[in-house]
């Protein structure tokens, strides 16, 4: 099967308009009618379920937290791309379109993302307009910082807090939706399967956090906005609840899930320090632009950092890619920190870490400005570390991050199940194989306010509403086997803990498949993880019983579902003969260690079909054309 996108032709700056004047209208009487189930109410669900309650569609948002503003978004720092160039330093439309595909490494399709580039400078707006703090200059104009895979500043930014404020706004939208009775919020509550009733997309199952029950809920169309799924790797950025189970289970019933071997190691976290930790702590990448990376010339120096003079320190993204320094994007800055510390020359206990110094642009600015910028990284840097980054240079090293893979999906968002729609970090569809700073809030909340409203009334407009109830058969059989898995974990009372299996399936996948990849790790996960998947469902102890709260019968399921993306996720790193962005394949690299691509054989989408349990999954491909960016080595020196 090779799929098609659906972009439109013609010239790339008219595409969206041109695919927007032919798309099915629904009329305001008969919105009301429709009822769209959308799944997460992080950024891109909470103002998918804004927009489409605003315009009168009936809508049902789910999430597992407590309260929208729990949403992973609001763990973004740093900020938000625009094209604005209101510093006048040369940006365009173009520009960040052009940047955010090589960023990608040229594994991105070119017309989603211009109308990304294209539909940004609305987001600014619209966000301005729900009050979001958005930090200003002297003149009081909204001000602009720089990030990696860029050489213009067109990073809109809340101090540290930029994802919290964008969520909170969102937030504030959506309440303002279910107090008109358009949107009905079902806090604690988890997807655990996908309805799909004569091939289309008509509802989800889902568990009940609080008391346990599981019930479905019937829909005319479903949105998934349920973000990534790097806790594969169980040390990562993501909230601890962070999963797969929503996208996994959606592609056990026939979605086709694309690129899982595209996942992002952030270059600037806060060091593993020990077993006992169960995540790790992002360092926004716009310390960059102040703070200078670096670590000793020599192996194994064990003096302090201010006791190293500065010729003996190697500012090595500087001297490696003198043009972008410092902000070099996040997939080439952490494989140089890697490479760095295997050479031995990393700093603190363990030698896994750099330093990111902020001594010059102190003594440069003054420390208030730069506690002005960044005062609450540094706040919260000093209370996990108990170090003064002011005073000392921080330490940091790659951790994975963001998860560039997801359900395939079209130019209208669509999978190739008709009625799932698929949003934000839960689609592959923007980022190709390396996501550039300050582009996910961008993403999340184009899909959610601009894009989705137009795509999913086309498919509305061509179905008729209420077609299929929870009466269904099909429902009461979702149902049932939910309660069979759920029964067949708490039945195991095995002598191992979930989370005794999910740092050992972690350890697997950061050893094996991490930053960097090779024919023989690959195989080797390969091998490993059934093996640990076997002893899961042989050997689990899930205490408790499904009839009320158990947090730990919810992580048990959410495990379960990481044993087998992750064999999924290797396969793709295996079968994928190249090093293309946060997909490094030793195999493949350049004389100088960059990655080297292999664009006559892997310059396509790869489309995972589920075959069944125990069977290898069918490959196919969504080939990549590139007619207004020329196919280039990717090079930022």
């Amino acid at each position: 099967m090779v799929l098609d996108g659906k972009a439109p032709s013609g010239p790339l700056a008219e595409r969206w308009d041109k695919r927007r004047q032919e798309l099915k209208l629904v009329n305001p009487a008969n919105k009301r009618r429709y009822k769209i189930l959308v799944v997460g109410t992080g950024l891109a669900g909470a103002s998918a379920a804004a927009t489409l309650g605003e315009l009168g569609y009936n809508v049902e948002a789910f999430c597992f937290q407590d309260s929208p503003r729990r949403g992973h978004s609001i763990a973004a720092q740093g900020g938000i791309n625009a094209s604005k160039n209101y510093p006048n330093d040369g940006d365009s439309i173009y520009r960040l379109f052009y940047d955010t595909v090589k960023g990608g490494d040229f594994r991105a399709r070119e017309s989603n993302v211009y109308r990304l580039a294209m539909l940004s400078n609305n987001i600014i707006d619209q966000c301005v307009a729900q009050g979001v703090p958005f930090a200003r200059d002297y003149a009081g104009y909204l001000a602009n910082r720089s990030f990696g895979g860029a050489q213009v500043s067109r990073t809109f930014y809340a101090r540290g807090q930029t994802g919290q404020q964008l969520l909170l706004g969102a937030y504030g939208a959506l309440s303002r939706q279910i107090h008109a009775g358009t949107v009905r919020l079902y806090p604690r509550t988890e997807m655990l399967d996908l309805l799909v009733i004569n091939g289309q997309a008509k509802g989800i199952t889902v568990r009940d956090l609080i008391t346990g029950a599981i019930r479905s809920h019937a829909g005319d169309a479903v949105c998934l906005c349920t973000g990534g799924y790097t806790n594969v790797f169980y040390l990562s950025t993501n909230a601890m609840g962070s999963n797969v189970t929503a996208t996994y289970r959606a592609y056990k019933r026939g979605a086709l899930f694309a690129n899982p071997c595209f996942t992002q190691i952030h270059p600037t976290c806060i060091p593993v320090t020990g077993d006992h930790q169960a995540k790790l702590t992002l360092m926004s990448e716009s310390l960059r632009n102040d703070g200078r990376v670096w670590v000793p010339k020599k192996k194994a120096d064990e003096r302090k950092p201010h006791e190293i003079p500065e010729e003996e320190r190697d500012y090595y993204l500087e001297r490696k890619y003198p043009s972008f320094g410092n902000l070099a994007p996040r997939d080439i800055a952490s494989r140089a920190a890697k490479e760095v510390c295997d050479e031995g020359r990393g700093a603190g206990p363990g030698g896994r870490g750099v330093y990111l110094d902020f001594a010059d642009a102190i003594q440069r600015f003054g420390r208030e400005k730069i506690a002005e910028r960044y005062g609450n990284l540094f706040e919260m840097y000093e209370k996990i570390t108990a170090e003064n980054a002011y005073e000392r240079p921080m330490r940091i090293y790659p951790a994975p991050h963001y998860a560039m893979g997801g359900l395939w999906v079209d130019y209208n968002l669509q999978s190739n199940i008709p009625g799932l729609f698929v949003l934000g970090e839960a689609n592959f569809s923007d980022h190709g194989a390396n996501r550039l700073g300050a582009s996910a809030l961008m993403q999340g909340l184009t899909d959610g306010y601009f894009i989705i409203s137009y795509t999913i009334a086309d498919y509305l407009a061509r179905t008729t509403p209420g077609l299929v109830s929870i009466d269904h058969p099909e429902f009461r059989k979702a149902e049932e086997e939910v309660q069979v898995s759920v029964k067949r974990l708490l039945s195991i009372q095995g002598t191992k803990t979930v989370n005794d299996f999910h740092r050992e399936l972690g350890r697997i996948m950061w050893d094996n498949v991490g930053m960097a990849r090779s024919r023989q790790s690959l195989e080797l996960a390969l091998k490993r993880i059934p093996e640990l998947r076997a002893e899961f469902w042989s050997n689990v102890k899930v205490p408790g019983s499904g009839a009320d709260l158990n947090q730990e019968l919810e992580k048990a399921g959410r495990v379960a579902d990481f044993l087998e993306f992750g064999e999924l996720m290797a396969l793709d790193a295996l079968l994928r003969e190249e090093s293309c962005g946060g997909h490094f394949r030793v195999e493949h690299q350049m004389p100088d260690g960059e990655a080297r691509r292999n664009d006559d054989n892997f310059c396509y989408v790869a489309a995972w079909e589920f075959r069944g349990t125990g069977k290898k999954p069918e490959l196919h491909n969504e080939p990549l054309t590139f007619e207004h960016i020329q196919l280039a080595t990717r090079s930022y020196k």
